[in-house]
């Protein structure tokens, strides 16, 4: 079966490609099939190659992108860095660029300027975004945040999302109103909504163009890989290319 793959629905310049992979498309079996982008999970490394060949070719890409190493941190990775790889995010500004980050559950968040000169793309857990894995990357992009479009690719939904109360609180303790993201369940924790949290990081800073959400990686099985639901598995890949 052909690679199949989610494009962001947003206003976003023209020539601008976005939007998620799926599990289809690619070489992979077992626990990995079929298309898993990532090469850490222990996944045939070949056949980790030839997926990511046809990510490339199925998208329209003019080449791979620099894959981070994602530790759910801050650190945020600008085009041209020498550093090593090690990012939760990634940033561009160059014509012909793509970004991209890997997630089976975590949040996978794209940002584009209006002019379509500046592009981004977050990997944003729960501890990313506690710890300010947005804020860092708005704080390393040109762009001003009211000249940004948002968009949010597919994540693990509120109603699968059990949290303890360590999570609940980092992230009250910096935001009051985060209260509302958490609901409380009858084992005494928490379904905590990870798109909601988003939002909240984006638009306290100023973005207010926010678009997708709504899909979760838990509930569908034929198209996403989900960390939560299956353990050890694959990796989706949310991207995003300026022309």
């Amino acid at each position: 079966m052909s690679l199949q793959w989610i494009r962001a629905e947003w206003p976003a310049p023209a020539g601008i490609v976005a939007g998620t992979t799926t599990r289809t498309g690619g070489v992979s079996d077992g626990v990995y099939a079929s298309m898993n982008l990532g090469a850490h999970v222990d996944d045939d490394p070949a056949r980790v190659a030839e997926n990511r060949r046809r990510f490339v070719a199925g998208c329209g890409l003019p080449a791979e992108p620099d894959w981070l190493t994602q530790v759910h941190g801050t650190a945020v990775r600008l085009q041209g860095d020498t550093a090593p790889l090690e990012a939760d995010a990634a940033i561009a500004r160059e014509p012909g660029t793509t970004v991209a980050v890997l997630t089976a559950d975590c949040l996978p968040i794209l940002l584009c300027a209006d002019s379509g000169e500046e592009i981004a793309a977050i990997h944003a857990g729960w501890r990313g975004l506690a710890t300010g894995i947005v804020d860092s990357t708005l704080a390393n992009m040109r762009t001003p945040p009211g000249r940004l479009l948002a968009w949010f690719g597919p994540a693990i939904s509120q109603s699968a999302f059990e949290v303890g109360d360590e999570v609940r609180a980092a992230f009250v303790a910096g935001d009051a109103g985060a209260e509302a993201c958490f609901q409380s369940n009858e084992r005494g924790r928490w379904q905590a909504d990870l798109y909601a949290l988003a939002r909240r990081h984006l638009e306290a800073a100023g973005v207010r163009a926010v678009h997708g959400g709504g899909l979760c990686t838990v509930g569908d099985t034929e198209r996403f890989f989900s960390y939560r639901r299956d353990g050890q598995c694959g990796r989706m890949a949310t991207f995003i290319h300026r022309p």
